[in-house]
């Protein structure tokens, strides 16, 4: 069975990820930045997402998705937009990894515990017990 958290926090990353690359284009026209430097530094940037989307499974993999939301955020610095849409990221990567975290512990509980035929499982009815 996949880990919900990986699974959750990593589309959250490429999701990222293509935004990243439709805010360089914007920023290439709507910044002083040169055309290679926006669209090569967006493009960069989303590539390190996508990288670090196949990483967290390997040790420091949040870490890094975490110091990405907040280089994310400061990308609102050069596109002020990218402060919203930085900061909307970072909230779905926390609540991707906190909610990926209570699934993982009650999937774990839920199998190390009396299971579907236990008191409270699928089985049970109200009055049961």
């Amino acid at each position: 069975m996949r880990d919900p958290k990986r699974v959750m926090a990593a589309t959250v990353l490429v999701f990222e990820a293509l935004v990243v690359v439709f805010a360089a284009l914007v920023a290439k026209d709507l910044t002083g930045l040169g055309t290679t430097t926006a669209v090569g530094g967006g493009a960069a940037l989303a590539v390190v997402l996508v990288v670090a989307s196949g990483v967290l499974g390997r040790p420091g993999g949040y870490w890094l998705g975490s110091l990405l939301q907040v280089v994310v955020v400061a990308t609102g610095l050069l596109l002020p937009a990218m402060l919203l849409v930085g900061g909307v990221f970072a909230g779905l990567w926390v609540a991707a990894v906190v909610l990926g975290t209570r699934i993982e512990r009650d999937r774990a509980a839920w199998s190390g515990g009396a299971g579907p035929s236990g008191p409270d499982g699928p089985g049970a009815t109200v009055g049961d017990g």
